[in-house]
C-alpha cells in the first residue's frame, strides 16, 4: 500500500493513446498477471480518513472519520481485527500511526513493526548545476511545493526499505498452523518529493508532461484552488519547476516499483503465488501541479486525488483482466471476507468484488462516492500544523468554508460534486477526463443535476447509520439491589445507630 499514488502514474494506467513517461515494469507485470480496476475510487482524499474508511468498510460521514485525528476506535469493528479474531495471523510490518486509536493495534494485529530497523537517512545534497532549488531554505517556492530533491543514496535504509526487507525476511518463515495476512503500508511517493540515485536522474526533465494549467479551467472553480495558489505562491512555479517535481515524483514511484518487484519475486520463488492473493492499492492521489496545486486538500475530490489504481492477482484469479464497473474501496472488506470464508460480522457499506474477479459480472455499483471537508462550526477541531503544512492548516482556520463539506459521485459518464458552501460541479468523464470544464451552470444540464442531487440524498439516507448486528435484551438482568432492599438496609443501619446511642 503506497501512499499518495496517482492513478495515472503507472505504466499500466497511463491514459489511452498516450505513451507513459514513467517506468514501472514490475507493477505492470503484476497487472498482466491479475485484474486492474479501472473505475475504483477511494472514499476520501486524505490519509487517515481514507484508511479508516476502507478498513472499517464505512463512508467517512458514518462514524465521523473526517479528520487526521479521529482514528478507528476500540469499539469499532475493522478488517484486521475480524481477520485476527477469525483465526488469521496478521503481520502489520510498519509502525504507521494514522489508522488505529490507542489500544486498537493490539486488538487487531498479531505482529506490529519492523524486522529490520530503519536507519537515519543521510543529508540531502544540493541539486547540480545552477538550479535555484535549496532544500535548506523553507521560504522559497521549492519548500512550499514540498520539494527536497536529490538525497544521498549511500546505505539508505529508510522506512519503506525497512518494511520491504522485513517482509522478504518474514516470507521465509510464515506461520504454518494458520492462514496469514502480510500488510505493508509504505510512505513513498508521499511528499516531500525526494529520492536518491539512480531514481533521481532516471527521468529526462525536458520530456515530463506539464501540469493542467489553472487558466484552462472553465466554469466555477472551488475557492480553495485559487486561495492555495495565492498563499503558496505557486504562480512562481515555472514549467521547469513543475517538470522537476514530476520527475522526482516519478523517480520515487520507480523506486517503489523496484521494491514491489522484489516482494513478488520472493513470493514466486517460495511458490506462494497460487496459494495467496496479492493486492496493490493506495489511500489517495496527488495534484502534482495540476490546477497549480500540490499535495491534496481535505475537501478536494478531483479525479487525481480519489482515483484508485487497484490491482489484484494470485490465488488462481484471472490474468490480464480489466474491470470497468464502478467500485469503491469500502468494498475491500466484503471481498476479503468472502475470499477467506469469514462470515459478515458487522455492518458496512461494501459489496464484494468476487463476482467481478471470479465470474462474468460486468456491473457492480451504479455510483462511486467520495467525500471530505468540515462544517464551519468544526473549526476548533481542525488540525494545527508546523511548516511546511502551516499555510494549509491556517487557511482552514481562517475561512473554514474553504474546506467545507463536499460529496462527489461518479458513474462511467459523469462526475458530480455537491459542496455545502459553494456551487456544484459537473464534469463529463468521457470528453473531459481531467475535469477541466465545469458544466454545472449549463442550462442543458439542469435535469441531469437534479437526478444526481436526488441520488446523493438517497445515498445519504441509505448510509446515515446502521443497525448493529448484536441485539440488546429489552429487559436486561441488573446486578443491583432493589430499592426495597436498599431501603431496608438503610433503615436497619439507622435503628442500629439508635440502639448504640
Amino acid at each position: 500500500m503506497p501512499d499518495q499514488l496517482r492513478y495515472d502514474s503507472l505504466g499500466c494506467t497511463a491514459p489511452p493513446g498516450i505513451e507513459s513517461p514513467i517506468r514501472t515494469p514490475n507493477i505492470d507485470a503484476f497487472r498482466k498477471r491479475g485484474t486492474l480496476f479501472a473505475n475504483c475510487f477511494t472514499q476520501a482524499s486524505v490519509c487517515s480518513q481514507s484508511r479508516c474508511s476502507m478498513f472499517t468498510g464505512t463512508y467517512p460521514h458514518i462514524s465521523g472519520h473526517r479528520s487526521l485525528e479521529n482514528l478507528i476506535k476500540p469499539w469499532e469493528p475493522n478488517l484486521f481485527r475480524s481477520l485476527k479474531e477469525n483465526g488469521y495471523h496478521v503481520a502489520y510490518l510498519a509502525p504507521r500511526g494514522d489508522t488505529f486509536a490507542p489500544s486498537v493495534t493490539e486488538l487487531s494485529v498479531t505482529e506490529y513493526g519492523f524486522l529490520e530497523t530503519p536507519q537515519l537517512v543521510p543529508e540531502f545534497v544540493k541539486k547540480p548545476d545552477s538550479d535555484p532549488a535549496n532544500p535548506a531554505n523553507g521560504d522559497d517556492v521549492w519548500g512550499r511545493l514540498f520539494y527536497r530533491g536529490l538525497r544521498n543514496g549511500k546505505e539508505v535504509v529508510d522506512y519503506d526499505e525497512a518494511v520491504v526487507r522485513s517482509a522478504i525476511q518474514w516470507l521465509e518463515c510464515p506461520p504454518d498452523d494458520k492462514p496469514w495476512v502480510l500488510f505493508m503500508p509504505l510512505v513513498f511517493p508521499h511528499c516531500p518529493f525526494q529520492v536518491e540515485e539512480p531514481y533521481f536522474s532516471m527521468y529526462d526533465r525536458s520530456r515530463m508532461p506539464g501540469p493542467l494549467k489553472p487558466e484552462s479551467k472553465t466554469g466555477y472553480e472551488p475557492r480553495y484552488m485559487a486561495e492555495i495558489r495565492r498563499r503558496y505562491g505557486t504562480d512562481r512555479a515555472t514549467d521547469d519547476v513543475w517538470r522537476e517535481i514530476k520527475a522526482t515524483y516519478y523517480g520515487m514511484i520507480s523506486r517503489l516499483d523496484d521494491q514491489f518487484g522484489r516482494i513478488i519475486k520472493r513470493v514466486d520463488e517460495l511458490g506462494l503465488w497460487k496459494d495467496t492473493i496479492s493486492m496493490f492499492f493506495t489511500d489517495h492521489g496527488e495534484y502534482l501541479g495540476d490546477h497549480g496545486l500540490i499535495e491534496k486538500w481535505p475537501s478536494g475530490l478531483s479525479d487525481v486525488l480519489v482515483h484508485e489504481p487497484l490491482i489484484i492477482g494470485g490465488g488462481g484469479l484471472a490474468e490480464g483482466k480489466t474491470v470497468t464497473a464502478m467500485a469503491e474501496m469500502v468494498d475491500l472488506i466484503p471481498t476479503i471476507f468472502e475470499f477467506s470464508g469469514i462470515a459478515q460480522d458487522f455492518p458496512h457499506c461494501g459489496k464484494s468484488w468476487v463476482p467481478l474477479l471470479c465470474g462474468d459480472a460486468v456491473e457492480h455499483k451504479r455510483y462511486a462516492f467520495s467525500e471530505g471537508g468540515f462544517l464551519a462550526s468544526e473549526e476548533p477541531l481542525l488540525e494545527q500544523s508546523p511548516y511546511p503544512y502551516d499555510i494549509k492548516a491556517s487557511l482552514q482556520h481562517e475561512d473554514t468554508t474553504l474546506v467545507g463539506k463536499a460529496i462527489s459521485m461518479r458513474d462511467e459518464k459523469w462526475t458530480y460534486v455537491y459542496r455545502l458552501y459553494e456551487p456544484a460541479e459537473l464534469y463529463d468523464r468521457v470528453a473531459d477526463p481531467a475535469e477541466q470544464h465545469n458544466l454545472a451552470a449549463d442550462p442543458s444540464m439542469k435535469e441531469l443535476i437534479g437526478e444526481m442531487e436526488k441520488a446523493v440524498l438517497k445515498w445519504l439516507v441509505e448510509t446515515s447509520d446502521f443497525l448493529p448486528f448484536e441485539k440488546d435484551p429489552r429487559w436486561p438482568t441488573v446486578e443491583l439491589k432493589t430499592p426495597r432492599e436498599q431501603m431496608d438496609e438503610r433503615c436497619a443501619k439507622g435503628r442500629s445507630r439508635e440502639r448504640k446511642d
